[in-house]
């Protein structure tokens, strides 16, 4: 099993990056996905996620209304569209993968899967 995260890079503040959350070994459609992010110093933070059907969301108060999450069970992906980056978003995303089907997971002990990370850096 493996989750691939990739889309990081170095953007501007106000600026937007498409992280993507590629699956093998799995059938992903039976997981929920979720991102989360840590950045140096501070504790791993849930971003958002999305349930196995796509068909409910969840956030962190912090990325409201900025970040969407979204997925294409066809192709094994999930993405996380960021807009309107802020420096305090600067951290190593990962996506991680739960066997949840009730209900949305925002803790990382809930999920199994975790991908290897990539890197979002946001200047001001």
């Amino acid at each position: 099993v493996q989750l691939q995260a990739s889309g990081g890079g170095l953007v501007q503040a106000g600026g937007s990056l498409r992280l993507s959350c590629a699956a093998s070994g799995l059938t992903l459609s039976d997981y929920t996905v979720g991102w989360f992010r840590q950045a140096p110093g501070k504790e791993r933070e849930f971003a958002a996620a999305v349930s196995w059907s796509g068909g409910t969301t969840a956030y962190g108060d912090s990325v409201k209304g900025r970040l969407t999450i979204s997925r294409d069970n066809a192709r094994k992906m999930v993405f996380l569209q960021m807009n309107s980056l802020k420096p305090e978003d600067t951290a190593v995303y990962y996506c991680a993968a739960s066997s949840s089907r009730t209900r949305i997971p925002s803790q990382g002990y809930e999920y199994y899967y975790w991908g290897q990370g990539t890197q979002v850096t946001v200047s001001s």
